[in-house]
């Protein structure tokens, strides 16, 4: 004859362990859907639609243009916790990206006597925690051909307000979007595309944080102060 309180207990147990069940995969379910909000962002520019080739240098994502010989955007993650960390001073030599092939690359040459900078779109700033995350963010398939006075004091203070941002709120999502004319400019015998302006686009949807960036890539046509480069996020994420 069974033991009408055991049977109970049994019962009850049964009842528990499905409930913590349900809500492990209730949890499990908010946990993949967060993802994919997260990354909602960064698919509808990073596709195999929409890029020639996708790059994964682990720490970032570029998508790649053949014609155009560079990056037309770069997605990557900002942790607060190690933006500003370590900071190793020595910085590696630029090099073409060995994941492309040949005729689509960048080299270093192109640059000489450009009259452009080799500007990061993956910021080394950011990266400089560990010699791989550092490394990585020199092929050349993270730079493009950018004003030197918007690439050393223009787009700097937005990269440093986004290691701000980064910081305050745990990390951020990045993504830098680069606009080329239709018939844009070349420079080096590559013939690497000169682009018109890029927008960098900052998020945690979590947080509930989105602020956007557009830079002109000429340094005479964009405002003297990092608020006055802000646009609504919303006239971006159209396009």
């Amino acid at each position: 004859m069974y033991n009408k309180k055991l049977i109970n207990k049994i019962a009850i147990l049964s009842i528990s362990f499905a409930f913590t069940a349900c809500q492990n995969i209730d949890t499990n379910k908010k946990s993949v859907s967060n993802i994919q909000k997260q990354n909602t962002i960064e698919a509808k520019y990073i596709n195999r639609d929409n890029c020639d080739q996708i790059i994964n240098k682990d720490f970032f994502k570029i998508c790649y243009n053949y014609k155009y010989k560079a990056a037309k955007s770069v997605a990557y993650t900002l942790e607060g916790d190690l933006v500003n960390d370590v900071n190793i001073k020595n910085r590696p030599d630029f090099y073409s990206e060995n994941a492309i092939d040949d005729p689509y690359r960048a080299h270093v040459k192109d640059y000489y006597h450009s009259g452009y900078d080799r500007g990061h779109l993956a910021p080394d700033a950011a990266f400089d925690w560990s010699q791989d995350s550092l490394e990585a963010t020199y092929s050349l398939a993270n730079i493009i051909p950018q004003d030197r006075e918007v690439n050393e004091r223009q787009w700097n203070k937005v990269e440093e307000h986004a290691r701000k941002e980064a910081v305050l709120l745990g990390k951020i999502n990045v993504i830098n979007l680069v606009v080329y004319p239709e018939h844009p400019k070349t420079i080096g015998n590559d013939k690497i595309a000169v682009s018109k302006g890029y927008y960098k686009i900052m998020y945690n949807k979590l947080k509930n944080y989105k602020e956007c960036f557009y830079y002109e890539n000429n340094a005479s046509l964009n405002a003297s102060t990092l608020y006055g480069n802000r646009v609504n996020c919303q006239t971006v994420l159209v396009k």
